[in-house]
């Protein structure tokens, strides 16, 4: 699949390295803007799949960017690159409308698979816009064993079920599932096979060997992920259960700390707390219940 990146840094060192990351990826082009006006203009001329902007530039930030495109440009999805100090502006962006964030620290590890992960989801919305039906009601249940593999269909399954009955627009929907992948990815890496962020983020070659063995190795590999999604239009309901010793949530961090926000272990909460409307864990820490509320809902609600 072919897709065009636009990157808006107003570092030179930082656009290079964003280049040499994003130009290895097979059919993806990348154009460039130093700021958000050069951004609207070459928006403007020539849409590209994704946005990779930098928080804090002179003038107008990421923020601002971030506010221009969900209200001209929803289908675009907006990954912003954060920095030391750009914590609150990132957590502010998140809830306007960016799809995800990764740290500039760890941009060699993660830019690459954040790109990835955001245009497949992007495709897939844009691909069904033309295959709405009439669902009202959806329930769907799932038992996944610990293959990484079956995580990306079944979160565009899960993504056709949330446009299909109407629960979110175009722009919330990208944002749910990259929520529910989080979510996912936490009950198989983290609960079922007791994988942990440091580790991946510090020795990846370590992380995928010890991830494989515990694949087939007891009592890791008989354990299951389950996944149950309640959906209407007015509110959607996912509980992602998995089988491991689970943990205190009570000691869950403030994802949205300044010291935090940069911590890759604390990506995925922040995520999942940013995008969906409630988010519950139960005593054991097995299980989260996630619940997105449709627009009817909202205007009760408020």
């Amino acid at each position: 699949m072919s897709a065009k990146v636009l990157v808006v840094d107003d570092s030179p060192m930082d656009r290079r390295a964003v280049a040499a990351l994003l130009e290895a990826m097979p059919g993806v082009t990348v154009d460039f803007a130093t700021n958000v006006d050069e951004a609207q203009t070459l928006l403007a001329a020539n849409p590209p799949q994704v946005v990779v902007t930098d928080l804090i530039m002179p003038e107008r930030n990421g923020l601002d960017l971030v506010t221009m495109l969900v209200n001209e440009y929803p289908l675009i999805p907006v990954i912003l690159m954060t920095g030391r100090g750009s914590e609150e502006t990132a957590v502010q962006a998140l809830q306007a409308g960016a799809a995800s964030y990764v740290p500039k620290a760890l941009l060699t590890q993660r830019l690459v698979e954040t790109v990835q992960h955001v245009l497949a989801v992007a495709h897939e919305e844009r691909s069904h816009m033309r295959l709405m039906g009439s669902m009202t009601r959806s329930h769907s249940e799932f038992t996944l064993e610990n293959d990484p593999a079956m995580i990306p269909p079944l979160i565009n399954f899960l993504h056709r079920s949330i446009r299909t009955v109407g629960l979110c627009d175009e722009s919330e929907g990208i944002r749910v599932c990259v929520a529910l992948e989080e979510a996912v990815n936490n009950a198989l890496f983290h609960g079922n096979l007791e994988l942990d962020s440091e580790t991946r983020e510090h020795d990846p070659v370590a992380y995928r060997d010890l991830l494989e063995s515990r694949r087939t190795a007891d009592p890791y590999a008989s354990r299951r992920v389950y996944i149950e999604a309640r959906l209407t239009r007015e509110r959607g309901v996912f509980v992602v259960r998995d089988e491991g010793p689970g943990f205190d949530p009570a000691t869950l961090p403030n994802p949205t700390e300044p010291q935090q926000i940069e911590r890759a272990s604390g990506r995925g909460l922040l995520l999942i707390r940013t995008f969906m409307d409630a988010v519950h864990y139960n005593e054991t820490g097995n299980v989260v219940t996630l619940e997105k509320h449709g627009p009817a809902t909202k205007r009760e609600q408020a």
